[in-house]
């Protein structure tokens, strides 16, 4: 009896414990906490929020993988964006800035 190609993968994803770390849900809560709604993925706080999370989690992963050097390339151009979105937010609404620097706790 052949099984689908779709629930092949599916048992393979199960088997090997593999999940995403960013789910669809999880982006969602990120963008309605930090942004107008969880639709809202423009504003800045809300990418800088969602960057933050890919941050933390690179930098996880970069703790168990010393040699990952393409992740750890990806990691400092991913610090870069954000830094350059919380320079703009700064010349855009200094409360703002502050604001979502507190509720992440980003240093600065």
């Amino acid at each position: 009896m052949p099984i689908g190609r779709k629930a092949f993968e599916y048992i393979k994803i199960i088997y090997n414990n593999i999940r995403m770390y960013l789910t669809k849900e999880k982006k969602e809560e990120i963008f309605e906490k930090y942004g107008k709604g969880k639709n809202d993925t423009g504003s800045a706080e809300g990418q800088i929020a969602l960057f933050t999370h890919r941050i933390n989690h690179l930098t996880e992963h970069l703790k168990n993988n010393r040699k990952d050097y393409n992740t750890e390339r990806a990691l400092v151009m991913l610090v870069g964006k954000r830094r350059s979105l919380l320079d703009y937010l700064t010349k855009k609404d200094i409360l703002r800035y502050r604001a979502i620097i507190k509720e992440l706790g980003l240093r600065k």
